[in-house]
């Protein structure tokens, strides 16, 4: 993986080399860890961080300069962290480049993520769901009113997923908004604002606003305190579609975690039409994917991309009654289960039967 002469570059020319190279090679982060003699730059490529050069202290502090008048940072703040954001120009597009700081002990750690509207606005039908899932994800995000939650840790695609599903009701009359922090990209035909706590423009405060601007649809980025559950659960009750993010590690587990932070079961349960957990999955290449192949599935040269490994729950009129009698998930999952529910773990024997991914990546994301 390491590219010839990286190291012969300066600064300013290897911030750009790695743009170029990271982008024509899908990575999703650039990360610094300086150290005693020298500089570690990794780079995550389909969810792993691989090890790609290693450069002078003295190439480090030309490169942290150019990254700094780039994104507008502070040039003499070294001690505290710093975020910001700078474009760069792709041979046909433009990137987005998310950029975070923090002090370390040998000096400025960074972290860069390329949001890159190629690889961050893909149709729902090349997120690799299962049909069964595809086809039942097209049709909730028909529904005229109700609650979508998507759950999964960071990195786990849901903000992909929320995208490509917007995606599909963009242009059918449908007044959509959402409201993110930050806005990863740019979508066409959507109302997209951004939540900015310096000026008490938060999750809650701002799905208030969006409110009044009567949305047919709101993507709201994530659920994070009892306010903006309820004003989410409130405003799927009058009318709108709120589709919206949640950190769980299963589909089930959303349930409790809204119930315990105080939403009323009265309002949660009539609202709630679905509950989508991911992960996201690196994917066998072409060669590895023949019966006869003997890949090592350690190797990360064994994969080339990745896809989604969901669970879905959708609720029918006994989830919604076992949920109005606040009974335990676990009674909940049984019955989903007994109406086609399949765990991730499930989904990912399928996807394993059909060579489409390892054993050991599914035991990866899952554990």
């Amino acid at each position: 993986m390491p590219i010839p002469n990286w190291t012969s570059l300066n600064g300013t020319d290897l911030l750009h080399a790695l743009e170029q190279w990271t982008v024509e090679q899908g990575v999703s982060d650039i990360h610094t860890s300086p150290e005693k003699e020298d500089v570690r730059i990794e780079v995550r490529l389909h969810g792993m961080l691989e090890h790609l050069v290693t450069i002078s202290n003295a190439t480090y502090v030309d490169f942290v300069r150019r990254v700094k008048f780039l994104s507008k940072l502070k040039l003499n703040l070294t001690n505290v962290p710093q975020d910001g954001q700078y474009t760069f120009q792709a041979p046909d597009r433009m990137v987005n480049v998310r950029v975070a700081s923090i002090p370390s002990r040998f000096g400025e750690t960074y972290t860069l993520r390329l949001l890159d509207p190629v690889r961050g606005i893909v149709p729902l039908t090349q997120l690799g769901f299962p049909e069964e899932i595809h086809q039942a994800l097209q049709e909730l995000v028909k529904l005229p009113n109700g609650l979508i939650l998507i759950t999964g840790p960071t990195g786990s695609g849901k903000t992909t997923t929320l995208y490509a599903l917007l995606n599909t009701v963009v242009g059918t009359q449908r007044n959509i908004i959402t409201l993110e922090d930050p806005v990863e990209y740019e979508l066409k035909g959507i109302v997209q604002s951004q939540v900015d706590t310096e000026h008490d423009y938060t999750f809650s405060s701002g799905l208030r606003s969006i409110l009044r601007h009567d949305p047919n649809i709101i993507l709201l980025g994530e659920i994070r305190d009892l306010e903006t559950a309820q004003t989410a659960v409130d405003a799927a009750l009058t009318g709108h579609l709120v589709l919206a993010t949640l950190h769980t590690n299963s589909a089930i587990e959303a349930i409790p975690r809204l119930l315990s932070m105080g939403v009323s079961p009265y309002t949660f349960a009539p609202a709630l039409r679905a509950i989508l957990a991911q992960r996201l999955v690196r994917t066998l290449s072409d060669a590895c994917r023949k019966p006869d192949a003997a890949c090592d599935v350690a190797d990360s040269k064994t994969y080339n991309g990745r896809m989604s490994l969901p669970e879905l729950i959708t609720v029918s009129p006994a989830i919604q009654s076992m949920i109005l009698s606040s009974e335990p998930s676990q009674a909940i999952l049984v019955q989903a289960k007994k109406e086609g529910y399949r765990t991730m773990r499930e989904w990912g024997e399928i996807l394993v039967k059909d060579r489409k991914t390892s054993q050991a990546e599914v035991d990866r994301v899952i554990a």
